[in-house]
């Protein structure tokens, strides 16, 4: 008998005796779906065939993109691989959890979509790359490697009667850039980026990020297949995630230009979502956490999260995307926002956070200390920056583009519309102060429901980071910088 069946037979018999006296906070039903959340590592939005470059072979992917929804703006709330996946498994965004710098972790009684599907009898397992904490908060069963299934497809077969949620955290296309089929690439062959410098060093680094998109795209092609194989295919809701940008300079990474905190995402769920779909609304990571509770019947405005907000309210900082997965709802947010952490990643020289506001069009960027020099390890030290570097010596434009990684003013906006890469700021334009204004007033009211105290919130980011024991978040009008050292 199929797994659907078994949970089908057991869930009536659950509702039979629910009927004669017993009562549940969740439904037990055959409707009650597993959850594949499958998340690149690094993977800048655009560098994927679905999405337009066909340099790059993903037919796995593109395969996917046929079968269900592709969310055409879904973001991440911040630019690094910890607290971006904090805020995708939490629903919170990652200031207020306290997981806001990389290497980071939430406070203590923090809850997770481990948490309140394993308290509705879901089995949860997370494969591969974790970078969330503490255990407490995350409580997952840990599957080790990327490449062999094996374990893989034990959970999944091990209790036909239990619906599921596996997290698939690959480590592709992360860098250093050493897997993946390298034969596929020619770096003369390719067509670089207009928001890279085309030399030698780019191009060979390309390839071989290219290379890590493939091998991501085979382990997708591999998860899909091993759904079909355990007959879990049409009860899987299945959602693909880039994560945040690539580590090339304007690649995204570390940046909250859209090249850094822009998500390609597909969704697939036969029989609930149209295939070939796509959807424009606007959406974060935190809203994945609240909708997979939905999805398993479990109302997600009820949750306590287990870290109230600076106004004390204990729900999720997302809301439930069903309507707009399964075509009844077209808009979704208005804004999103999104936070760079720069103290407490290697190689920085002086705090320099960043917070941005984003609706349909415009982008609002603050740059919370502009007179200090932004320099990280990532891309400000080693290729192809070196090589940039070099070129630059006989190339103006290229100085002015390399001087911009280090160099910022306080505020910048972007029409992204006629401008998608961010190069022509309007901060400063007469005409464009309303816009910038009322963006201004968005990011203000969020830092303050977040507690978000600017550099005084940038200045503790260290002690949120390691393997520590989570510290409880500091009470509403508590100091953070006092309750955090």
């Amino acid at each position: 008998m199929h797994a659907k069946s078994i949970r089908h037979v057991l869930g009536v018999a659950f509702a039979a005796l629910m009927l004669i006296g017993g009562s549940a906070s969740f439904a037990l039903a055959d409707d009650r779906p597993n959850f594949l959340l499958i998340v690149a590592d690094d993977l800048t939005w655009s560098d994927l065939g679905y999405e337009g470059n066909r340099e790059i072979h993903t037919p796995h992917l593109d395969q996917l993109r046929t079968e269900g929804m592709h969310l055409t703006r879904m973001f991440t709330p911040a630019t690094t691989c910890s607290p971006s996946r904090h805020a995708l498994y939490t629903g919170l965004y990652s200031i207020r959890s306290g997981a806001y710098p990389n290497h980071t972790r939430v406070y203590e009684g923090t809850k997770s979509v481990f948490t309140h599907l394993k308290h509705a009898n879901y089995r949860v397992a997370l494969q591969n790359k974790s970078h969330v904490g503490p255990a407490a908060s995350f409580p997952y069963e840990a599957i080790q490697g990327a490449d062999d299934l094996t374990k893989t497809e034990a959970f999944i077969r091990r209790d036909p009667s239990q619906p599921w949620l596996l997290v698939y955290a690959s480590n592709d296309p992360h860098g250093p850039w050493t897997r993946g089929p390298k034969k596929k690439y020619d770096p003369k062959m390719l067509t670089v980026p207009s928001y890279l410098h085309d030399n030698p060093t780019t191009r060979q680094l390309l390839a071989s990020y290219y290379a890590e998109i493939s091998q991501c795209d085979q382990q997708v092609g591999e998860l899909m297949k091993l759904l079909k194989d355990c007959h879990e295919e049409d009860n899987t809701l299945v959602f693909f995630f880039s994560e945040q940008g690539s580590s090339f300079p304007y690649g995204g990474k570390w940046s909250v230009y859209d090249n850094g905190i822009r998500a390609s995402t597909l969704v697939r769920w036969p029989g609930k979502i149209k295939p070939g779909s796509h959807s424009d609304a606007l959406c974060q990571y935190v809203d994945i956490a609240p909708t997979l509770l939905e999805a398993a019947g479990i109302d997600a405005t009820k949750i306590d999260v287990g870290c109230p907000d600076a106004n004390g309210d204990t729900g999720f900082d997302g809301k439930n995307l069903l309507p707009v997965l399964q075509g009844e709802q077209e808009a979704f947010r208005d804004v999103i926002f999104s936070q760079q952490t720069t103290v407490g990643i290697h190689g920085y020289q002086d705090p320099y956070p960043m917070r941005a506001v984003r609706d349909n069009r415009y982008k609002l960027i603050l740059n919370l200390a502009p007179d200090n020099t932004y320099f990280i390890g990532g891309i400000h030290r080693g290729q192809p920056t070196d090589s940039w570097r070099k070129d630059a010596q006989n190339n103006p434009q290229l100085a002015k583009r390399v001087e911009w990684l280090s160099h910022r003013p306080g505020e910048e906006l972007y029409d992204l519309d006629k401008d998608p890469l961010e190069t022509n700021n309007l901060a400063d334009s007469p005409e464009h102060q309303k816009i910038k204004q009322r963006l201004r007033k968005e990011i203000d009211g969020w830092m303050a429901q977040q507690g978000d105290k600017g550099l005084e919130t940038e200045m503790t980011a260290k002690s949120r980071q390691g393997k520590r024991k989570a510290e409880a978040k500091p009470k509403k009008g508590k100091n953070r910088k006092k309750a955090a050292t």
